[in-house]
């Protein structure tokens, strides 16, 4: 059996992309494909508790150290029990989040630097790196108006952080393409997903994948 098709979804707070990757699951299910739609930090019982410690907003004393380890933690689980025995029998794996986030949140945002990153991430991913990443671009003022009105410990860290955040990610885009694409996500929902659709049928030409 072919090995399946890992798709991570990517981008600053509020960019939209948990909206798009269920209409992709809903657009690959459509046609008949084994989808599993997952998020990281979570998705397994031990992520998911793991999950609750990064995002509560009480925990201000966390050390960017901590919150580190505690990420590739969730992810090292999510990989081992759900992603991996996805992908070897065939099924595309959507993943809200994955190792990217890391490196545009943890380096980006908080200045980790980039050889504990990488080494953290080999680490935490078990080797994983998705087939195609994309990143959802927005304005930093637009995702904020985006966002739900009761923010999570991350997204109170407020604009400049996410400036910091947005730029490690297209900065990414530009060294990583062309497995990381920028999803221009300023347009209508319609508009956004319709970029989203392209990137996945460029990805689906390529002769690998064909």
């Amino acid at each position: 059996m072919a090995r399946g098709s890992f798709v991570s979804f990517e981008g600053i707070d509020g960019c939209g992309k948990s909206t798009h990757i269920r209409r992709l699951a809903e657009a690959l299910e459509a046609e008949g494909l084994e989808v599993v739609l997952v998020r990281d930090p979570g998705t397994t019982r031990l992520s998911e508790a793991i999950r609750a410690l990064l995002l509560d907003p009480a925990n201000t004393d966390m050390a960017k150290e901590c919150e580190l380890l505690l990420y590739e933690a969730a992810r090292a689980q999510l990989v081992a029990e759900i992603i991996e025995p996805a992908l070897a029998r065939g099924a595309w794996v959507l993943s809200d989040r994955f190792l990217d986030s890391t490196t545009a949140y943890q380096g980006g945002g908080r200045a980790i630097s980039d050889r504990f990153i990488t080494e953290a991430n080999a680490l935490g991913s078990l080797g994983l790196t998705p087939d195609l990443t994309l990143v959802f671009d927005l304005d930093v003022e637009e995702a904020a108006r985006r966002r739900c009105a009761d923010p999570d410990r991350i997204e109170r860290e407020g604009d400049d952080f996410a400036r910091s955040v947005r730029e490690a990610y297209l900065a990414l885009a530009a060294s990583e393409a062309p497995r990381v694409r920028v999803i221009d996500a300023s347009g209508t929902k319609g508009q956004t997903f319709a970029l989203v659709r392209d990137a996945i049928e460029a990805y689906r030409a390529e002769p690998s994948h064909g």
